[in-house]
């Protein structure tokens, strides 16, 4: 397993998803098995993920067409999200999060406790 290595595609809601090697594999096979209808969404993932090494500072570069679909340009966040980052602009991110707060709560979430 190589643990420099990380993959990069587009999220639906307009940030980034950063994956290790192992949890992009799984990711992949999973938006792979989806039907026929998902085409496009599948296209959007697997056709746009990009395969990037951590460097010797342990840095990583950003493809520039995958930086511009996220708006990435100065400030950024960069979120946890269990088996893979998100990487938002952070005007974006606050947005957006300021947007999901004023939502409805889903049923989902109702009776989870905090």
């Amino acid at each position: 397993m190589d643990v420099a290595q990380l993959t990069i595609t587009k999220h639906p809601e307009g940030s980034l998803m950063i994956f290790p090697r192992p949890a992009w594999e799984n990711f992949r096979d999973r938006v792979a098995a989806l039907p026929m209808e998902a085409s496009g969404w599948k296209r959007v993932f697997l056709g746009n993920a990009m395969d990037v090494d951590i460097d010797a500072s342990s840095r990583l570069l950003i493809p520039p067409e995958l930086r511009k679909s996220a708006g990435l340009e100065r400030d950024v966040m960069l979120l946890g999200m269990g088996s893979h980052f998100e990487l938002w602009d952070a005007t974006l991110h606050a947005e957006h999060e300021a947007a999901v707060m004023k939502s409805e709560m889903p049923d989902s979430l109702k009776s989870f406790a905090f």
